[in-house]
């Protein structure tokens, strides 16, 4: 198979900080036909692709999961390379752009490293069928990625140590992660008392905060500051926001310490 031909851009260097690539929930905002105030809005803060969000560790860049909007995203952040992918779970909004990874793989004449849970294997395997067939058929390029299994011991990474957090999306189980004293707990409505402890003294906090009222899957705003008054983290952003949160107006009534992340907004680790 012939490689992709390109000049080579500079990447964007992330190292000692993360940046949200997307925080919308899974039909991104503005939703499609819709003409409320917050789709049609002029505050570029209330445009929100699928969530999403890249971490600049010590050895690299790692990915946490491929959403459709991966390409925008990436292009967006001027983000040239991955060097490894991690998955919370296997929904659609967060998997369903792996194919994009492709020049990803050009750019580092080889496969990435992607660690997820068997679930989310299966669901890649299924989706992607094609980048696993034997024999590999000529042209077109191949998403190119090693699998590995992943549960809840934490695992060495790009200089750094991954902790995953088991959370409740509904019925399903979901990973969060912890990398450092930041902690990232996307599509959730529920902690189980087994990942509290590992919440403990946090610098950054990374939570799930769909929409004003209650949801059987997602945290509300109301649940999502409860939640967070209970963590204590240093400070709190949340993500996966539908078009019924406003940015100005939400954002003003939150509590101290307490923000809506939005696209773009690039954090310190400590």
């Amino acid at each position: 198979m012939s490689p992709l031909h390109f000049e080579v851009a500079p990447s964007r260097n992330l190292q000692g900080q993360f940046v949200f690539l997307g925080t919308g929930t899974s039909v991104g905002v503005p939703v499609v036909g819709c003409s409320c105030d917050v789709c049609t809005s002029d505050d570029t803060k209330n445009q929100r692709t699928r969530t999403s969000v890249a971490f600049g560790l010590p050895d690299g860049t790692l990915l946490i999961d491929t959403t459709p909007d991966l390409r925008s995203q990436l292009l967006r952040e001027q983000i040239g390379s991955i060097d490894a992918i991690v998955y919370t779970h296997d929904h659609v909004d967060h998997v369903y752009g792996l194919d994009d990874i492709r020049p990803l793989c050009f750019r580092k004449g080889g496969s990435l490293p992607v660690y997820c849970e068997p679930r989310v294997e299966r669901r890649i395997r299924r989706a992607f069928d094609y980048a696993f067939e034997e024999p590999v058929v000529a042209g077109g390029g191949l998403p190119k990625m090693t699998l590995h299994q992943i549960g809840l011991d934490s695992f060495g990474l790009l200089g750094a140590t991954v902790v995953p957090l088991r959370l409740h999306h509904g019925a399903f189980e979901v990973l969060g992660f912890r990398i450092g004293n930041v902690a990232y707990c996307t599509d959730t409505n529920e902690i189980p008392e087994q990942t509290w402890p590992l919440l403990d003294d946090l610098d950054v906090l990374v939570l799930d905060c769909l929409r004003p009222s209650h949801h059987p899957t997602h945290f509300s705003i109301d649940e999502a500051i409860e939640v967070a008054r209970q963590i204590g983290a240093r400070r709190t952003l949340f993500v996966h926001m539908s078009h019924e949160i406003d940015h100005a107006s939400v954002s003003s009534s939150l509590p101290m310490g307490m923000e809506l992340a939005h696209d773009g907004l690039t954090v310190p680790l400590s």
